[in-house]
């Protein structure tokens, strides 16, 4: 609907059309009757036509460029009534052939004006007539009354009914103005409550970390935006289906029976398979034609459903359907609410996830401080603590040999120093390895080598280490941490477990990557095998060594065969340096 100022330029302009189409009509009238009563056409009467030619000219750019509107209605009514009389009386008074041009501003004045207006126009030009027409000759005004009768009847009866017709037009855009002015407060009113119930469920959404709360509470308040939106009762079944593994399950749910709560979808069919490909709200009629919503029996009393799937960029979390047995219930309003009231379910669904996450992380982290006090509780139960006990009854003999033999006691003292000495470069080395301070200073290629040479004092395991000088500039400190404990955790295993003669260590580069390898020429074994049962153990040594490479950024593997030799392999990816 056209707003007020808008109607009112529409009617200046289509009042200019009618102008000029009486203007061309009264030329007309005039050349006509100017064949049949030559001389008819004076210089006074084409004056008047050229007059009002400029004039409409002039009120037509006006009304097209939108400039000084505001007076025209009152200045045009006002020419276009002197206007008629004018032409009238330079073409014979009342009876004139162009009393019709009379017409325009008695209907004008009804349209943009009021009924009394326009008789007052009527009446006006109805006295002009008669009084210059009585003025220019000699009858008697009862006579010229009496023979005009028809004509000025004639103006007041259009008068009044464009009068009417103008009421009849105002009260229809009054009404409809009214309904305009009644759907923008209802819209209003809509997007408020919306707003009110997606502030209730991010309430919710606040002071919860469970999801599934969350999604309870949006089925809850989607019902309540139906009826908020619709104010009636509508009945609404909502279902949210959640992607377990490749299978839709019901997550949770409104007016559902126990039966369909078992319902396992695939999502590859039907309008379900269409919203998850389009990623797009779809509406959709008689679900129990639909493959896979066929198979929830509450939605066959329904009507009406639609399906929003529930996205956070390009992951998939699953669907929301909800059906109504009214038809056509599911607005563009109620949708837009829908969907925003998904969006917090799927803010929900995110937060769970990283909770989840960071929970499980937090019991890796957990399990790999048990792992690594335990390690440490192993290594000093069976190294240090034992030499300690030994020292110790080492020097209870010694003492006791003091009274019986005092010649083999140095011999014992130098036993005692020795195991105290090995002792002390046992701890000394499970102290690097715990935090070597060479790594932080000279690198990961100085850092392994003091290792080897610390390792080669108390085991004559040989530990071969292949690398060249500055190999180890492309990795920051922290890959080069975790390659080095990497490293460590895979000598120490084949130490314990590979009988091998020789233990490798190389460090390369390729184009685009560091390649860090541990090899040995033990016993091997069947990698299939211990990965079957690994969990089932208590050691995490091959997982931290997994997860420290995914931390290095990079990814690990071993290959294994019985006889064979065991080959560690570690490949981190280089970062292209720019600049």
């Amino acid at each position: 609907m056209l707003d007020i100022a808008r109607r009112h330029r529409w009617v200046d302009l289509v009042v200019s059309i009618l102008r000029w189409l009486l203007l061309a009509a009264a030329i007309l009238v005039i050349f006509i009757d100017r064949e049949q009563n030559p001389g008819t056409l004076s210089l006074y009467l084409a004056t008047v036509l050229a007059f009002g030619a400029v004039y409409n000219l002039l009120i037509t750019l006006l009304v097209l460029f939108d400039f000084l509107t505001r007076p025209i209605p009152y200045v045009s009514l006002i020419i276009d009534t002197v206007l008629a009389i004018v032409l009238a009386d330079a073409s014979g008074g009342i009876a004139s052939p162009l009393l019709f041009f009379s017409l325009l501003p008695i209907i004008t004045a009804a349209a943009r004006f009021s009924l009394l207006v326009s008789l007052a126009v009527a009446i006006l030009i109805a006295l002009s007539h008669l009084g210059l027409s009585y003025s220019q000759s000699s009858t008697d005004l009862s006579d010229l009354l009496r023979d005009n009768l028809g004509n000025v009847g004639m103006l007041l009866l259009i008068s009044l009914l464009s009068g009417w017709i103008n009421n009849r037009i105002r009260h229809q855009f009054i009404i409809e103005q009214e309904k305009e002015q009644k759907e923008i407060q209802r819209q209003f009113r809509a997007r408020k409550q919306q707003s009110q119930l997606i502030f209730e469920l991010a309430s919710t959404l606040s002071a919860t970390l469970s999801y599934q709360r969350v999604l309870e509470a949006m089925l809850d308040v989607s019902e309540i935006g139906l009826r908020e939106l619709e104010s009636q009762e509508i009945s609404l079944v909502g279902i949210v289906l959640l992607f377990q593994g490749d299978k839709l399950r019901v997550a949770a749910s409104r007016h559902l029976p126990p039966r369909d709560r078992q319902n396992e979808l695939k999502g590859e069919s039907g309008i379900i398979a269409k919203a998850l490909s389009t990623a797009e709200p779809t509406i959709g009629t008689q679900p129990t034609q639909d493959p896979e919503l066929g198979q929830f029996f509450a939605l066959h009393q329904c009507q009406s459903i639609v399906v929003i799937p529930l996205r956070a960029g390009f992951e998939g979390f699953g669907v929301a359907v909800f059906g109504s047995p009214v038809p056509n219930v599911f607005t563009v309003d109620y949708i837009d609410l829908l969907v925003a009231l998904c969006n917090q379910g799927v803010v929900a669904l995110q937060n769970a996830q990283l909770y989840q996450s960071l929970i499980e992380e937090k019991e890796r982290i957990v399990a790999v401080e048990e792992d690594a006090r335990k390690k440490l509780s192993r290594d000093l139960h069976d190294g240090p603590t034992q030499a300690i006990a030994a020292i110790a009854m080492r020097a209870n003999y010694a003492r006791m040999m003091m009274d019986r033999s005092v010649d083999e006691i140095p011999e014992e003292l130098r036993r005692i120093e020795e195991l105290a000495r090995r002792t002390t470069t046992d701890i000394r080395h499970m102290l690097f390895t715990l935090r070597p301070l060479i790594l932080e200073t000279q690198g990961l290629v100085a850092a392994l080598e003091q290792y080897i040479a610390k390792r080669s004092e108390t085991d004559p395991l040989p530990i071969h280490l292949e690398a060249r000088e500055g190999v180890d500039r492309v990795l920051d400190k922290a890959q080069q941490g975790m390659i080095f404990y990497i490293i460590e955790e895979a000598l120490s295993n084949a130490r314990k477990h590979a009988h091998a003669k020789n233990i490798w260590v190389r460090l390369r580069l390729l184009t685009d990557a560091f390649i860090a390898e541990v090899q040995d020429d033990g016993v091997g074994f069947d990698v299939s095998v211990l990965e079957k049962g690994y969990d089932e153990r208590g050691s995490l040594g091959m997982l931290n060594m997994r997860e420290r490479a995914e931390l290095a950024g990079g990814h690990w593997k071993i290959e294994s065969q019985p006889n064979k030799g065991t080959r560690v392999q570690l490949m981190v990816p280089l970062r292209r340096r720019f600049g």
